[in-house]
């Protein structure tokens, strides 16, 4: 599994360094700015799993990137956690609103910072902990390596299963055939990108169910994401 790739919007240039190293001591794979619009051409280059915003910053604002985040089918899904000096109640609700998942004001411990993206890695990928993962009617057990669909037993080849499991993680967001080849065979692969076509048709025709509807939606010019269904 690819370690988790943060963005960090910090305009404070001592307080980004530290944090940058913390994260990636702890082996996430961190990128960061300082600048609103620059965060949000990164996302777009390269949606992360989880971006770490600052309210205050330069350029366009952490409270409109998030709003433009969330608009962005790319990365309406991706969790942001906001920093902020502001400490009135409404301030924080405005975040929320706006759609960051999860709020902090600062001074703050860079401790309790890395507990609070622990804690949202873990509800969006479940596997990290050794939880079993469900989205819509299928069930993947990483530990007994097993998949359900409806409580039947599939039978996935390997590749299939870590595809799945990559979707899973992330139901609903759009991969590209490159990040699917970054997030499944890692990135020194030097697999082609129409290798994704063949698996994705492969564990399309394994998750077969009568009466069940096909959870992999393919988006056009795009890649694919997996919906429940």
């Amino acid at each position: 599994m690819p370690s988790a790739k943060l963005i960090l919007v910090e305009d404070d240039p001592a307080l980004a360094e530290l944090l940058e190293f913390r994260f990636a001591n702890e082996g996430y794979q961190v990128r960061v700015t300082a600048d609103g619009d620059e965060a949000l051409l990164m996302a777009s280059e390269d949606v992360p799993d989880l971006i770490i915003l600052d309210w205050m910053i330069e350029g366009t604002s952490g409270i409109e990137v998030c709003r433009r985040l969330r608009r962005d089918k790319e990365t309406a899904h991706v969790p942001i956690i906001m920093l902020t000096a502001r400490e009135a109640e409404d301030d924080r609700v405005r975040g929320l609103e706006t759609g960051a998942d999860d709020y902090l004001t600062k001074p703050f411990s860079p401790r309790e910072l890395l507990a609070r993206v622990a804690a949202v890695m873990r509800r969006i990928r479940p596997a990290l902990a050794g939880e079993a993962i469900e989205v819509g009617d299928i069930r993947l057990d990483p530990v007994a390596h097993k998949v359900e669909r409806r409580g039947r037993s599939l039978q996935l080849g390997p590749t299939e299963y870590r595809l799945l499991k990559f979707f899973m993680e992330s139901p609903g967001r759009v991969f590209s055939r490159g990040q699917l080849l970054d997030g499944v065979w890692g990135t020194g692969s030097d697999i082609e990108l129409r290798t994704v076509d063949v698996h994705i048709r492969r564990l399309r025709k394994a998750l077969e169910l009568d009466g069940a509807k096909d959870p992999i939606r393919t988006v056009r010019s795009a890649g694919y994401a997996l919906e429940a269904v």
